[in-house]
């Protein structure tokens, strides 16, 4: 039974992001337990990448780091075989189709079941391609999330129907990183979501501060949050995961109000 759907139980959820390996391993174990603490409902762990397309210059800083810091697919399995030893909220891949392809797509997926992992995202996946991976996904009870952005448009209803796990909805076109706010009309896609599936929609991209995370959770299902957390590792280092369970709590709180 995938955990996913306990993040969207009966309330709004909030989904923080984080890059593994930024600035270590041990940093992050440390943040990601702490955010769990915190109310976080969901986490997104990042496999640093070296060239993450969907991603800003936050989270390109936070890739590079990690991969400088030598941290590697194996080691980031690793790490959330450990993890899953007392964090038990449902946890979720982000990386990159060449990651999933490079390691060896069954071996990487049956792993991450193996691990405790209940979902990949893959923003460099077209969803006219995602029977690369979908099989296997389902396989191994692996949620393949799909992403619907502003330019989807018609393949609104299409992605939807299709949907497994929870539907990522890319608030703004461009990359990833915060923005002092969010134009697009929102409200008109997760309509057409809702129209097609009983699958939880939650926004990301853009989202840094508690009254847009309010706004956000209270279009859709739930706020996702990653360059906001990632300046506070890049600010504070070894010593962040205070300051990002800080944050954490008051997003949740937010969200919540929603």
């Amino acid at each position: 039974m995938n955990r996913i759907k306990e993040a969207f139980d009966g309330h709004k959820a909030f989904i923080p992001f984080i890059t593994c390996g930024d600035p270590d391993l041990a940093t992050t174990a440390e943040t990601v337990r702490t955010m769990a603490a915190a109310g976080a409902d969901l986490i997104e762990l990042g496999i640093p990448f070296s060239d993450p397309t969907a991603e800003g210059p936050v989270i390109q800083g936070a890739n590079l780091r990690a991969l400088s810091a030598g941290v590697t697919t194996d080691r980031v399995f690793d790490f959330v075989r450990e993890l899953r030893k007392d964090v038990t909220i449902p946890m979720v891949f982000m990386t990159y189709a060449n990651v999933v392809f490079s390691y060896d797509a069954e071996k990487f997926i049956s792993t991450c079941s193996e691990v405790g992992i209940d979902g990949l995202i893959l923003p460099d996946l077209p969803f006219e391609e995602k029977e690369e991976f979908q099989p296997l996904c389902r396989k191994y009870d692996v949620a393949l999330i799909s992403l619907i952005a502003p330019t989807s448009e018609n393949r609104i209803a299409m992605i939807a129907k299709e949907a497994e796990g929870f539907i990522y909805v890319v608030s703004s076109l461009g990359v990833t990183g915060t923005r002092s706010e969010i134009t697009t009309d929102l409200a008109s896609i997760v309509k057409v979501i809702r129209e097609n599936t009983d699958v939880p929609c939650a926004v990301g991209f853009g989202i840094s501060t508690p009254e847009q995370a309010a706004k956000m959770a209270g279009l859709s299902d739930g706020a996702i949050v990653g360059s906001a957390i990632i300046k506070l590792l890049a600010q504070h280092g070894k010593a962040a995961a205070p300051y990002v369970g800080e944050y954490v709590r008051s997003m949740k709180e937010a969200v919540e109000k929603a």
